[in-house]
This record gives C-alpha cells, structure tokens and sequence, in this order.
C-alpha cells in the first residue's frame, strides 16, 4: 500500500517538475489584459464609483445588455436613490449615459480605463445633463 501511494505521488510530479526544469519553456500569457484590450465582459460586475465633492459615492451593477452583445445595462445607487445606465468600452474609452426615467439621459460618463489597473480602475468624467456640470469620478470594480 505505502509503495503505490509512493508511486502515485511520483506520477504526480513528475509532470510538474519536468515543466519547471524545461530550458525553453515559455512563460504564461499575462491574465491582465491592457486597457485597450478591456471589452464589455470585463465590465460586468458590481463597481464602486466615488466623484469629487459633496454627495461622493455610488455602486454600479453592470450587466449584459439583452440587446446588444457589445454593451453593458444595469443601474446606480446613490444612497438609495436609483438611476438606470448603459454604455460600453471600445479600446479603452469607456461611455456610459444615466438615466432616471429610463427614457431621457439625464447624465453622462466619459473616461479611460486606467493602464495596468486590469480593466478595475476607469477614470474620467461624470456630466449632468441638466446643466453641464462636470465632477472627475473614479469608477473601481469590487471583487
């Protein structure tokens, strides 16, 4: 019995020991993609969104869009009060627009997904549609 689990635990290794000692082995491809390469799958997922000035803070849930493969749907939540968005990334530009009603936009989200983030970190900025104003945002997705 001790000789087959022995034998087992040989077998086992083996392949892994051979990997690591072999002279040209290539290294893995990176699993973090650069912001160019962030597509709308990346963006799927609940983001934490904080804005400069009063009234800082928001959550985002980004979901498939039923309509269309390359964008993302979901709403935001600022302390209770709820908006609906849409948007999506296209090397490296992220656009979302917000809306109350689900039919008039009444903000919009201009940014960039930060190089070396891995897709989590997008910055930017947040305009009212009502009268233009613009607050800078750091959108930054949670695990």
């Amino acid at each position: 019995m001790k000789l087959v689990r022995l034998a087992l635990l040989a077998t086992c290794l083996m392949p892994c020991q051979a990997r690591a000692e072999s002279p040209g082995a290539s290294a893995q491809p990176s699993t973090c993609p650069a912001a160019g390469e962030i597509r709308q799958h990346h963006l799927l997922g609940l983001w934490r969104a904080s804005f400069e000035g009063p009234g800082s803070g928001a959550t985002l849930l980004l979901e498939q869009h039923p309509e269309l493969a390359d964008s993302v749907r979901g709403a935001i939540n600022r302390d209770g009060e709820r908006a609906l968005v849409a948007g999506d990334v296209d090397d490296g530009e992220f656009t979302l627009e917000e809306s109350f009603d689900g039919v008039r936009i009444s903000a919009t989200w201009s940014g960039t997904v930060i190089d070396g983030s891995c897709g989590r970190e997008i910055r930017g900025d947040w305009r009212s549609a009502g009268d233009r104003t613009a607050r800078p945002f750091v959108l930054r997705k949670l695990p």
